[in-house]
């Protein structure tokens, strides 16, 4: 019970550092609000130029600086997985506190950040509908990525993405063939047993892959199923080394899949081809995975040049 009491106490005192931050945060606006209107121009701008990631300043390449910090906080509130201080926010991003409470206050006001009880941020619900409208957007924009695979291999083609701890899928185009698979777009598997899930799991340092399997657990679909996280933690630094995965049945019993991760993609993604594997031999392996990775590099070099331009 002593752990127990350092626990609840270390909590407590970090509550109440993000509440002396919120009301040193709180008194700095109402300053900054009085001397406002007799400082001179030009004044109190000495934060503009860059931010705490070593950005330049958005407005000097033509952007709004307050909309640039505030999507660097939203990340770094996904990047952290899971709640942080107001004070916590401010050293990572070396931006001054009454700047990072302003911008949290606003995205809480928009329902895009949630302040708990504790006073710590957290993503807020209504960026669920954003995400799910984006993925849907991009499933979109890449079929025709995923017809020409479908055209050169010959079998049904599917783009997922990491989505937490699960594998969604979020476009396919469905091959030729009479005998063929199909899998809904926002279908969501657990990523130990298809292709896609190991290519995407590999893409993660092993410690974070590791994690995620522990949470989700490892059940058996089929009697090929991986069930034991040290024998996938293995299977996928093979997956690293050959640039591909293959899903031997472990999910649905007569289907094997070859995928591969796409790289430099903004969020978690990759592509597979799938089909019976009495015609996704060996063989056909041969001239299906050049043709997967070139597709990868592909939708890699598509989405970077629109993040150029955009």
């Amino acid at each position: 019970m002593e752990g127990m009491s350092d626990l609840t106490q270390a909590a407590g005192l970090a509550a109440d550092a993000d509440a002396d931050a919120d009301a040193d945060a709180d008194a700095a606006d109402a300053a900054g609000a009085a001397g406002a209107a007799g400082a001179p121009a030009g004044a109190g701008r000495s934060e503009s130029g860059r931010n705490g990631n070593g950005r330049a300043a958005a407005g000097a390449a033509g952007g709004v600086q307050s909309i640039e910090r505030a999507f660097d906080l939203l990340e770094m509130l996904a990047d952290g997985d899971g709640a942080l201080g107001l004070s916590e926010l401010a050293a990572v991003s070396g931006l001054p506190l009454p700047t990072v409470h302003r911008l949290m206050r606003t995205l809480v006001n928009r329902g895009y950040v949630r302040q708990e009880a504790s006073r710590r941020y957290t993503l807020g619900s209504r960026l669920i509908r954003l995400g799910e409208i984006s993925s849907r957007m991009l499933g979109t924009w890449l079929r025709p990525f995923l017809t020409q695979l479908v055209r050169t291999t010959g079998e049904t083609a599917n783009l997922a993405m990491l989505d937490g701890d699960e594998v969604v899928y979020i476009a396919q185009v469905p091959s030729p063939h009479s005998m063929r698979m199909f899998t809904e777009p926002g279908r969501r598997v657990r990523p130990h047993c298809t292709a896609v899930g190991k290519a995407l799991l590999a893409e993660l340092p092993p410690g974070e892959a590791r994690a995620l399997l522990e949470r989700d657990g490892m059940p058996a679909y089929t009697p090929t199923t991986i069930t034991d996280p040290d024998l996938l933690i293995a299977h996928l630094e093979v997956i690293r080394k050959q640039g591909f995965a293959v899903d031997e049945g472990e999910q649905e019993i007569g289907v094997r899949c070859f995928a591969v991760a796409v790289p430099d993609a903004p969020g978690s993604l990759a592509i597979s081809t799938s089909g019976p594997q009495a015609r996704m031999t060996d063989d056909a392996a041969a001239r299906i995975v050049p043709a997967l990775k070139r597709t990868a590099r592909e939708i890699s070099v598509t989405i970077a040049a629109e993040g150029a331009t955009g």
